[in-house]
């Protein structure tokens, strides 16, 4: 049993009390978002903006840049989210699920090859690219980043960039060493996939009664 936990948790052995405390926190309010996201309810984005906050804190002080700058565009987007799904597009109704447009999916392209050309040369910067790890964070990010703005919009197709970053973040974290975080992404995958579902059904029923 000794053995287990050690592997799951030994590396937390070398941080603080506040940095694990902090940490716990965060995945606490990043699961509460993610929950609010799959009912589409707008406490997504308070809860989110918590947890962002203290992860740009934590990545920081860890050095991880990658992830820090996708949780501090988290941060800028959860704001920017906020007013849309609360903007009011006629007297009673405010900005609905829907699906991704034709410009829209030109945008979320440059989004994606934007962030890979900004992250490299930020991890160039200041010399991190000097592990696997920098490839990959690369590339969450910039899927990440392109869920994100899909999700402020109120697009379906966020869940699809959610599950797969998602997914590669699992075990991701755990090699980093962040075995709590770790777990909050195979939480954020199930829920992502339910999600999804979720805003399918909605769309499909508001599709029908349109």
């Amino acid at each position: 049993m000794t053995q287990i936990f050690d592997f799951f948790f030994g590396q937390y052995a070398e941080y603080s009390t506040l940095d694990i405390s902090l940490e716990i926190t965060a995945v606490f309010f990043g699961i509460a978002s993610v929950y609010f996201a799959w009912l589409n309810r707008i406490w997504v984005y308070p809860t989110g903006i918590i947890s962002t906050a203290i992860y740009v804190y934590l990545l920081l002080k860890w050095s991880l840049l990658g992830d820090m700058m996708i949780n501090a565009y988290y941060f800028i987007m959860s704001i920017y989210g906020w007013y849309i799904w609360t903007r009011k597009i006629d007297e009673t109704h405010v900005t609905p699920i829907s699906r991704t447009t034709s410009i829209e999916k030109l945008v979320q392209v440059l989004i994606f090859i934007g962030t890979l050309i900004f992250v490299y040369v930020v991890y160039i910067a200041f010399d991190k690219w000097n592990d696997w790890t920098a490839y990959v964070d690369t590339l969450t990010t910039a899927i990440f980043f392109v869920g994100m703005w899909l999700m402020a919009r109120r697009k379906i197709e966020n869940w699809i960039f959610w599950i797969l970053g998602d997914i590669i973040s699992v075990p991701l974290y755990f090699y980093k060493g962040f075995t709590f975080s770790s777990f909050q992404y195979m939480i954020f995958t199930i829920m992502a996939i339910f999600g999804y579902l979720a805003w399918k059904k909605s769309l499909n029923n508001n599709l029908v009664t349109a």
